[in-house]
């Protein structure tokens, strides 16, 4: 499909330089640039749909835990193993 584009001079020269460098067209340039653009915004709304889950059960430490002491924690693991 044709369109017409009002782009800014210094950066449809820049885009020109940048496609004969990777031997492209100008077209396929822009086309790629907006398929990352398209994609970027499809991941970020995946990415804000996702939720951690919350524990919202009760429980806590078992009795006799010391939770400011790594011996004390270290113990009560081994006690369940």
């Amino acid at each position: 499909m044709k369109t017409t584009l009002d782009l800014n001079d210094q950066l449809l020269t820049d885009a020109k330089a940048l496609a004969a460098q990777q031997r492209t067209s100008l077209t396929r340039l822009i086309e790629e640039g907006l398929q990352l653009r398209l994609r970027a915004k499809e991941m970020s709304q995946v990415r804000a749909r996702k939720r951690l889950p919350v524990f919202k059960g009760r429980g806590g430490l078992a009795s006799g835990v010391d939770p400011t002491s790594n011996k004390s924690l270290l113990a009560a693991l081994d006690d369940d193993a």
